[in-house]
C-alpha cells in the first residue's frame, strides 16, 4: 500500500500521528472564575498529540498538522460549555516545501462539561461529550490524510469515527444526531464518507493529491490533466447523489488552490477548468472567473 510505504520507509519509528495546534477563544464568556481555562488549549494539544491513534509508526516530521480553534460561546454555573470548533488539517506536497489543506470544517454545535482540575483521559468504550469529539475528528483527519495517499485508504479510520457516532446515539449530546435538522453534523459527515455512493469523491481526493499535486513540480501539464480528471469524477458523483456536505467541504478547502493550479495553464485548459468548476462548485464562481 502506497501509504504504508510512504510513512514507514524511514527509521527510527515513533508512535504519534497528529501534531495539533490548539487555540481557545473565550472572549464571549463574561466570568471572573475561568482562570482554570488558561491551560485548556495545552491540555487538548497534549491529549491529541501524545496519543498513538493508529500505531502507524510516523516519524515526527511526518505527523499530520492540524489547526483547531475552539470558540467558547457560553457556559452555565455547572461548567457546561457551548462551543464552536473550527478544524483544518494539512499535508505536505511531494517534492516541494509547500503544504496543502485536506480538511476544513466548522462544527457549530458542540457542548461539553469541563470542570476545574479535570484530566482528559482516552476511553475507547465510553462516550464523553468533550473527548469523544476530539477523538472523532482525530479519526476524520486521519481518514482524509490516508485517502490522499491511497484509494479509499482512510476507510479504517472513518469506521473508528463511525463507532464514536454509534456510542453517541445513546446520549443527548449535541451535534451527533442526523435527525437534528442539519446535514452538517458529525453523524451525517461520517455516514457520507462511508457511503459507497460517495466513493467517487474519495477516489478523486486520491487522484487530485497523489497523481496531481504530488506530481506537479515534475510535470505540471500532466498533473493538471489528472486534477481535471479528478474534478470530473466529482462531477459524476454529484450527479448521482443528493447531499452536498462532502462536496462543500472539498471545495471550501480547495477552491483557492484549484484556481492557482489552473491560472498559468494553456487558455483551453483554463476554459475547460472554469466550465467544469462553474457547474460543480457555483458557490466559488467569483474566484474561478480568474480562469476565463
Amino acid at each position: 500500500m502506497i501509504t504504508s510505504l510512504f510513512w514507514l520507509m524511514s527509521s527510527p519509528v515513533f508512535g504519534q500521528e497528529i501534531s495539533a495546534d490548539v487555540s481557545v477563544d473565550r472572549s464571549r464568556i463574561n466570568s471572573t472564575s475561568l482562570n482554570y481555562l488558561d491551560n485548556f488549549a495545552v491540555e487538548i494539544e497534549n491529549y491529541i498529540n501524545e496519543y498513538d491513534w493508529i500505531n502507524a509508526g510516523f516519524l515526527p516530521e511526518e505527523r499530520i498538522d492540524v489547526d483547531m480553534q475552539i470558540i467558547l460561546l457560553g457556559m452555565d454555573d455547572d461548567y457546561n460549555f457551548a462551543a464552536q470548533l473550527i478544524i483544518r488539517s494539512r499535508r505536505p506536497i511531494y517534492n516541494s516545501l509547500q503544504e496543502t489543506a485536506l480538511f476544513l470544517f466548522n462544527d457549530e454545535n458542540w457542548s461539553f462539561n469541563y470542570t476545574p482540575n479535570r484530566a482528559l483521559i482516552h476511553d475507547e468504550l465510553q462516550f464523553d461529550a468533550l473527548t469523544s469529539v476530539l477523538d472523532y475528528y482525530a479519526y476524520i483527519v486521519l481518514g482524509y490524510d490516508f485517502d490522499s495517499f491511497d484509494r479509499l485508504g482512510g476507510t479504517p479510520y472513518f469506521l473508528e469515527a463511525q463507532n464514536i457516532v454509534s456510542r453517541a446515539q445513546t446520549t443527548s449530546a449535541a451535534g451527533w444526531s442526523r435527525s437534528g435538522g442539519s446535514d452538517r453534523n458529525r453523524a451525517q459527515l461520517v455516514a457520507d464518507l462511508l457511503n459507497p455512493a460517495y466513493s467517487g469523491l474519495r477516489e478523486a481526493i486520491y487522484q487530485y493529491h497523489r497523481q496531481g499535486l504530488d506530481a506537479f513540480i515534475d510535470n505540471p501539464q500532466k498533473a493538471r490533466e489528472e486534477i481535471l480528471e479528478a474534478l470530473r469524477k466529482i462531477q459524476d458523483t454529484q450527479r448521482t447523489t443528493s447531499n452536498n456536505l462532502l462536496f462543500n467541504i472539498f471545495f471550501n478547502t480547495k477552491y483557492r488552490e484549484i484556481t492557482a493550479i489552473f491560472e498559468d495553464a494553456d487558455p483551453q485548459i483554463r476554459v475547460e477548468a472554469f466550465n467544469l468548476l462553474a457547474e460543480i462548485d457555483p458557490g466559488h464562481l467569483s474566484a474561478y472567473r480568474e480562469l476565463q
